[in-house]
């Protein structure tokens, strides 16, 4: 065997390879339907499952919150200790305004 004709025999073909991956439909009726029906369950197990996981994860972000915030005063006590938290201003208020009529 030439150097040429190996080269030839074992070439790497795409086309054969994507065949033989490629997903096809079963012919039967019945096996169509059943692979559908299958397809159907597994995405209502999927659903199913990340709506708890994120009920979950909120459950645990909520109680996490929680428990950081336990012991500390949800006021302070003394009146200037809070002072950097007071912006001060001034506003007035302003009358509505006339809308044109079209």
């Amino acid at each position: 065997m030439t150097p040429l004709m190996f080269a030839q025999a074992f070439r790497f073909d795409p086309r054969r390879l994507h065949a033989a991956l490629a997903p096809r439909k079963p012919r039967h009726p019945l096996a169509r339907l059943a692979i559908g029906l299958l397809g159907l369950g597994v995405l209502a197990v999927l659903v199913f499952f990340s709506v708890f996981v994120g009920i979950g994860m909120l459950t645990v972000g909520l109680v996490y919150r929680l428990l950081r915030q336990r012991g500390k005063p949800v006021f302070a006590r003394n009146p200037r200790a809070s002072r950097g938290r007071i912006v001060d201003g001034e506003f007035r208020v302003v009358g509505k305004t006339a809308l044109p009529t079209a």
